[in-house]
């Protein structure tokens, strides 16, 4: 056996987990000895599941069926499982024992393996393998969610400290006009506009920067020294400036989002090699030309890259910018209110929209990035 083998086998996750959900089946089975009071655990569908993931788990580690029929059916024994924790810790809140927590960890491990041996899934159609690597990440999110749901349901967790993901999603369900109003508020507008403000004028400058050399050595210290300013500083002052609608968020956004680009678009145009900018001079380009048909697209990754990270940076910016100031609509101010209020379910609702708002953003950005980038290797791997 080579020492890579015997690596390989030490560290075999899959195996881990199995023996892991075996151990958490024989401690759920055999947790009456332990805690007489089980609570939950009396009720037999709990068991017969434990059962069924101790036989599953077997299964994998001693490699019988270990094929895409067997990990669908891993997959479908993990979601029952799921299903009826959930099912059971909300008609028993609070009341979860030792046999309940040894079926969830069991659960967990369970949903782990499953998107583990997904993971390894290949396939020869392309739109098979797209749709693949997108469960993967969505079956995760939903086994965290679902983690969520059973830790705070049957630890009977308060709802000022944390409400359930059933609980958030009631709110976002009753609360349609008021959040919609409040994205609007913040992303439509403050967002958006301090976003193409901020990168549309960094990436002006960088070019002026990138012409007139004694700018990179005056200009980039000084947008530094911006970039190192404080929101909860800042941000009153623009109140002051702009007032307490929309645009002194917008503003805050630009100082946010303005040095980033400046400083990866100034990088992105010195990207290409000597040899490169030679080849363009023997065909007598000029400095125009030679910009627009080499020096852009290298520096296409490095302004994607700056895009990417400041489409996190706007949102953050104006929800914060929003605590200082605001009229009685926006996402900042309705998670400093309702968090004085204790309805600690509407900040999280919140919260949600701001995060699926911001993964969103970032995703059109990253397909963008892809359609313009098409020859970067990265792109083409």
């Amino acid at each position: 056996m080579t020492p890579a083998t015997a690596t390989k086998r030490r560290f075999d996750m899959p195996a881990i987990l199995a023996w892991f959900i075996v151990a958490m089946v024989v401690v759920g089975l055999f947790s009456r000895i332990f805690e007489p009071d089980l609570g939950v655990m009396d009720v037999p569908r709990l068991s017969i599941c434990l059962v069924i993931l101790g036989i599953a788990a077997v299964r994998y580690e001693l490699g019988f069926m270990r094929n895409r029929i067997g990990d669908l059916i891993l997959g479908l024994v993990t979601a029952i499982a799921a299903w009826l924790l959930i099912s059971v810790a909300s008609n028993h809140e609070g009341e979860a024992a030792l046999g309940f927590w040894a079926l969830t960890a069991a659960t967990w491990a369970a949903s782990w393996l499953f998107v583990e041996r997904l993971a390894i899934w290949k396939t020869a159609s392309p739109l098979a393998a797209r749709l693949v690597n997108l469960a993967i990440p969505a079956l995760f999110g939903m086994a965290i969610l679902l983690l969520w749901e059973v830790i705070v349901t049957g630890a009977g967790v308060p709802k000022v400290l944390l409400p359930a993901p059933s609980e958030i999603w009631v709110r976002l369900a009753t609360s349609v006009p008021i959040l919609w109003a409040d994205f609007q508020q913040t992303f439509l507008k403050a967002v958006l506009a301090g976003y193409a403000m901020g990168c549309g004028s960094a990436f002006l400058i960088a070019i002026l920067v990138d012409r007139v050399p004694f700018l990179r050595r005056g200009l980039l210290p000084i947008g530094n020294l911006v970039s190192a300013l404080p929101i909860i500083g800042v941000a009153p002052i623009m109140v002051m400036w702009f007032g307490f609608d929309w645009p002194s968020k917008a503003a805050v956004v630009v100082i946010m989002t303005f040095f980033p680009m400046l400083v990866n678009t100034v990088s992105g145009l010195a990207a290409s090699d000597a040899m490169q900018r030679d080849l363009m001079r023997t065909y007598a380009s000029n400095y125009w030309q030679t910009l627009f048909k080499l020096r852009l697209p290298m520096a296409m990754p490095f302004i994607f890259n700056a895009l990417k990270i400041n489409s996190t940076l706007a949102l953050i910016g104006a929800i914060v910018a929003e605590f200082f100031g605001t009229p009685i609509v926006g996402m900042g101010f309705r998670i400093s209110t309702e968090v004085g209020r204790m309805n600690v379910d509407m900040v999280w609702a919140e919260i949600a929209i701001a995060a699926l708002a911001g993964s969103l953003f970032y995703g059109v950005i990253a397909l963008l990035e892809r359609a313009v980038t098409f020859w970067h290797p990265s792109i083409r791997g």
